[in-house]
């Protein structure tokens, strides 16, 4: 690639002199248009043959494919230049919503209140305790505004409390490829230990004596999570002990506590079966028992109460999960007895135990409902909710011998707030209510409601919507339509101070809740997955076309936004019917599907054949060549596209965003615009600073407004 960038300056004396008067000049730069050189590869499997002429881009190694990454922003950069001082007030705009100095609710364990905090005008959060009550002084766990120093990326997690409350074990990733290295902190003397473990998950778990830590590594090549390792205090990394070596390339390995603290759980799950094995918590050198042998299909999530586990399955094809019950002492799959029957139309999705009661955490058309039981059977009540765009859920319940449940609630209109709830008493206190600053947000100005589009199988698909009670629905107003639709993840109807920069606009936002989901339950995502994963695009666009024909927007006016696998649907959704959308931003998008399922040293590949289908079978290689957006790229009009990547995800690898523009530079006959823009630092979720995101955000928002002539 020797791609010669080429610069034409016009330079006048006199435009020379009204500069030197402050006159603002416009930048003249031009360029030309990135273009990637071609290497026919041939993809051959089954019989048929692909050419990629782009295979080369996925060497991160090559300083020609960095070249090329920097051509395609340095283009981006200039194209948009005459935004980025839209960019900057957008940014200062959405940045002035936030309470800087602002603070998580506390809760409580072994007798320490822990919070996290975060201080204006600085990008990472604080953590710190309080002991016994929150009058005491506060003690910082960490500053991570001060670990984050001399580093692009940073991001701490899995903060694990010994019981003793003495050590800290914790995790911090500085590359963004979601490789964590594990340390321990003394917090009596502040002194953090020599141990360092490489290449975790972040998570860890303290046996009941103090001094024994389980953790999950990766394959340093394909980052699956796949051993679970025993780390002694004092003692080298090198000689720690593997308990658990997770064989099968389709499984992932995870380990935890339970709430009763009695148990020490490894977890090993592929997206269609599960498998856990226990040991007690104060018998860290014990070897781990099965609880129940893994079989195809069949998956569960086990809690432990008394001296039962409560298993949360899909045993004997309950589509939507029912609660089953078994003695600890004999705990495989045979011995378990139904405790809450599954129901058709209601899907189980979790379940927290207390000491006195359980609260099961349900969604019913896709609502989400909480039920409160005692344990003794002689009350049972459901929590009252009225919209039909809120969310709700369980917030941070660690503690088992309270009556006190804690849990949150949103709307598209209503931010953020923590409620305490007393499931004796049944009375509840709003602890926290999220704080929109900047004296103009006012929820009675805007609008939610629920829709339902008829997809083109006649299955009905709900769309959740929010605007300005002033924005005009006569098809003239500009909408952005987003969604996900892939592994079962429900994108719910959540409050966005961010996104008011698009309400007060007069944007419409919308999320349409997509097969491929379990918005509407179970069902709804078996029925977007595998052979027919198709119908997650095919739901998006019609929800478009419902929107258009009932005067929301137009397609002069109509905006698509999707991430990850998201960005997938971006991509199949603009090969489908790229007419009825004026522009797309597709963030981190997985497109190059056939060759990255074909690629098992990629990360995650293997985890995901039950997701997408494994294209080493026919059926499932044919069935994705119908739907890949890279091999489905066609000599035609798309819309405007923004498309954005990290150099080190590892999630969605970089190359796959880079291959699919420049064929689409290649193929398009139109001359929208398209632009790559590649954050040479992050991985798959983008900046690590609270507000470094939010330029990322700002960048994506100007692109629409620009197209809607809204930058002024």
């Amino acid at each position: 690639m020797r791609h010669q960038i080429k610069q034409t300056f016009i330079l006048f004396f006199c435009l020379i002199f009204v500069a030197s008067c402050k006159n603002e000049i416009k930048d003249t730069i031009t360029m030309n248009v990135p273009k990637a050189k071609k290497i026919p590869k041939n993809l051959e499997i089954h019989g048929d043959t692909r050419v990629d002429n782009y295979y080369w881009l996925n060497d991160r190694d090559d300083q020609e494919v960095i070249k090329y990454l920097e051509e395609e922003n340095l283009y981006y950069q200039k194209k948009t230049s005459h935004t980025k001082k839209f960019q900057e007030e957008l940014f200062l705009e959405m940045k002035s919503r936030i309470k800087e100095d602002d603070e998580s609710v506390p809760y409580k364990k072994d007798g320490y209140y822990y919070l996290t905090r975060f201080e204006k005008g600085k990008e990472y959060p604080i953590y710190a305790r309080k002991k016994e009550s929150l009058d005491n002084e506060e003690e910082v766990l960490f500053n991570c505004n001060e670990l984050a120093k001399g580093h692009d990326f940073f991001n701490l997690r899995g903060v694990s409390i010994s019981s003793d409350n003495k050590l800290a074990a914790f995790a911090t990733d500085t590359v963004s490829r979601r490789q964590y290295s594990i340390q321990i902190k003394n917090l009596l003397t502040g002194e953090i230990y020599p141990d360092k473990i490489e290449n975790t998950t972040g998570g860890s778990v303290w046996a009941a004596d103090n001094k024994t830590l389980f953790y999950t590594k990766k394959d340093p090549v394909t980052l699956r999570s796949d051993k679970i390792y025993k780390h002694i205090i004092g003692t080298s990394a090198d000689k720690d002990t593997i308990v658990y070596h997770e064989k099968d390339d389709t499984y992932n390995t995870f380990v935890y506590k339970t709430k009763s603290r009695k148990y020490i759980v490894i977890g090993s799950v592929s997206t269609l079966t599960s498998e856990y094995r226990f040991i007690s918590a104060d018998k860290p050198e014990s070897d781990f028992k099965i609880f129940s042998p893994r079989t195809r299909g069949l998956e569960y999530s086990i809690s432990h109460y008394d001296d039962s586990f409560y298993v949360l399955t899909n045993k004997d094809d309950a589509t939507n999960f029912k609660l089953m019950k078994v003695s600890e002492s004999n705990t495989s799959f045979e011995n378990w007895k139904e405790f809450i029957p599954h129901r058709e139309n209601v899907l189980l999705e979790d379940v927290e135990i207390f000491k006195k009661f359980y609260v099961l955490s349900e969604r019913e058309n896709g609502l989400n409902k909480m039920k409160i039981v005692r344990w003794d059977g002689t009350d049972s009540y459901y929590l009252p909710f009225e919209s039909e765009t809120y969310v709700a859920g369980g917030s941070t319940n660690l503690d088992f011998n309270t009556n006190t449940f804690r849990y949150f609630y949103n709307a598209m209109t209503s931010p953020y707030a923590v409620i305490d709830f007393n499931m004796e008493t049944k009375e509840s206190e709003v602890l926290k209510e999220q704080e929109v600053l900047g004296g103009k947000f006012d929820k009675e100005n805007y609008r939610s409601e629920r829709i339902w589009a008829i997809a083109q199988d006649g299955v009905k698909v709900p769309t959740s919507l929010v605007y300005h009670k002033n924005t005009k629905l006569d098809g003239t107003s500009p909408l952005l339509q987003y969604a996900y639709g892939s592994y079962g993840s429900t994108i719910d109807p959540y409050f966005s101070t961010v996104r008011l920069s698009l309400l007060d606009r007069g944007f419409v936002y919308a999320i349409a809740h997509v097969r491929g989901g379990e918005y509407l339950g179970r069902p709804w995502y078996e029925d977007g997955k595998l052979l027919t994963k198709k119908n997650t695009f095919t739901d998006f666009v019609d929800v478009s076309k419902h929107l258009i024909a009932e005067k929301y927007t137009s397609p002069e006016h109509l905006y698509a936004m999707g991430g990850s696998a998201g960005g997938l649907l971006m991509g199949a959704v603009v090969n489908i019917a790229p007419e009825i959308y004026n522009g797309v931003i597709a963030a981190v998008p997985f497109v190059d599907v056939i060759t990255t399922m074909l690629d098992d040293t990629i990360p995650l590949t293997t985890g995901e054949y039950d997701e997408w289908g494994n294209p080493n079978d026919k059926t499932y290689y044919d069935y994705m060549k119908t739907y890949s957006p890279y091999d489905n790229v066609e000599a035609k009009a798309y819309p405007n596209l923004l498309v954005t990547t990290g150099l080190h995800d590892s999630q969605v690898q970089y190359w796959e965003p880079a291959k699919w523009v420049t064929k689409l530079r290649e193929y398009k006959t139109d001359n929208s615009q398209l632009f790559l823009d590649t954050n040479m630092e992050a991985g798959h979720g983008g900046a690590s600073g609270r507000f470094e995101a939010l330029k990322e955000t700002a960048k994506e928002y100007a692109f629409i407004l620009d197209l809607e002539g809204k930058i002024r």
